[in-house]
């Protein structure tokens, strides 16, 4: 895959919060074919199901991720080979896994993993939490380096989002670079680019209708407590 069809443009994550009302694959289907049709370049998708249905739809590239929660490991994305494995048998361009030096379950190192992805015909995305990560994963092989665990790991709990510092030290480390992580507007978005981003991945702001319902909702009761 050719990553200039991302380059400058909107990636739109299309994911769900287990229990919601929207957890489900078709649904998520036909939240990513509405993203593709008003724009977006790419999709990342989390779940074999919830990719598979969404290729039925959209035929734009996409990021498939696999998130599972093991017993002792901080690591949840795409974190061991089996996982890998599932991804890679959905199709899709882009396999994204946990990028940063906590322990993996099965111990599988980052290297293997991305040498798995490369062997499996698909481009790996290594979700950075901070700069040694992307050092760490640019010389594994890394295609593309994300900011999307910044903010999510105890050394970085707390740390501003969108992670400009983080798109700033990522870039010129020959790896396309991508800004994910609380990016809710779009000036945010245009300064992600402007900080070196190729792309940028925007999901709670576009497809999480939780979170939008409750940011109207406490911004209605501030305003009658006023």
């Amino acid at each position: 895959m050719n990553l200039d069809r991302l380059r400058g443009k909107l990636i739109v994550s299309v994911q769900a919060k287990d229990g919601s009302a929207v957890d489900d694959p078709a649904v998520l289907a036909a939240l990513a074919r509405a993203a593709q049709d008003a724009g977006a370049a790419g999709l990342r998708m989390q779940g074999v199901a919830n990719i598979m249905a969404a290729r039925a739809r959209t035929s734009v590239p996409m990021i498939g991720i696999l998130k599972r929660a093991y017993a002792g490991f901080e690591p949840y994305i795409t974190a061991t080979a089996a996982e890998v494995d599932a991804v890679l048998g959905t199709g899709v361009e882009i396999v994204a896994l946990d990028a940063t030096a906590r322990p993996r379950p099965g111990g599988a190192s980052l290297e293997a993993l991305i040498a798995a992805i490369h062997a499996g015909g698909a481009l790996a995305m290594a979700d950075c939490a901070e700069a040694a990560d992307a050092e760490r994963a640019a010389a594994a092989g890394a295609d593309i380096l994300g900011s999307t665990l910044c903010g999510y790991t105890k050394e970085t709990a707390g740390a501003h989002l969108p992670a400009l510092e983080l798109v700033r030290a990522m870039a010129g480390r020959g790896a396309f670079v991508v800004c994910e992580g609380g990016v809710h507007v779009p000036g945010e978005g245009r300064a992600a680019l402007e900080a070196g981003a190729d792309a940028v991945v925007v999901g709670t702001a576009i497809t999480d209708v939780g979170w939008l319902v409750g940011e109207f909702s406490d911004a209605l009761a501030k305003r009658r407590g006023s």
